[in-house]
């Protein structure tokens, strides 16, 4: 396991990251998000936390399949929009907002068609995040697909050193 030795702190490259996330927050939700794909089905989360400026700092994971109890049943994720009162009411229950989300794919961390026409939040702005391989391994940001939404089903792509620019995952004193 390889972490950056950074912190986020002033004129830092880690403070000029547009998304943050704890280690410890990260691996236990990437572990969950793995144990959840049960080897051989999509899964995936909202990311919850709070913005601070331009930085959005990621606290919790909440699962698809916790919101939606059928949003696993087809091997790809398929979120029925009845998911998002509970999210909604978690969200105002623990003054979190949704700063991401993420699911896994089988194979590369790159964005399906049918994950370019349903944003599961459509909002500019908005960062999806995907994971490769059933999210085994880490899932650090270089090894992400990383999607920004732009409106109009346009996205821009961060991969490999662009991903690690935008997102840092590490020691967050």
């Amino acid at each position: 396991m390889t972490f950056s030795n950074r912190k986020i702190t002033k004129g830092s490259a880690a403070d000029r990251c547009k998304l943050v996330c704890s280690a410890d927050v990260w691996l236990g939700g990437i572990d969950e998000l793995r144990r959840r794909t049960e080897g051989y089905h999509e899964s995936g989360a909202f990311l919850l936390g709070v913005r601070e400026g331009g930085l959005r700092r990621i606290v919790k994971f909440a699962y698809y399949d916790d919101l939606d109890p059928h949003s696993l049943d087809h091997g790809i994720v398929i979120f029925d929009g009845s998911g998002y009162g509970p999210l909604w009411e978690m969200c105002r229950r623990e003054g979190l907002t949704v700063v991401a989300d993420i699911h896994v794919h089988p194979g590369r961390a790159w964005q399906s068609e049918s994950d370019r026409t349903n944003p599961m939040i459509a909002r500019k702005g908005h960062i999806a995040l995907i994971a490769p391989d059933f999210a085994e391994g880490n899932c650090m940001p270089y090894e992400l697909g990383l999607y920004e939404y732009e409106g109009d089903y346009r996205w821009t792509y961060r991969s490999g050193t662009a991903a690690e620019e935008f997102f840092y995952v590490g020691d967050l004193e």
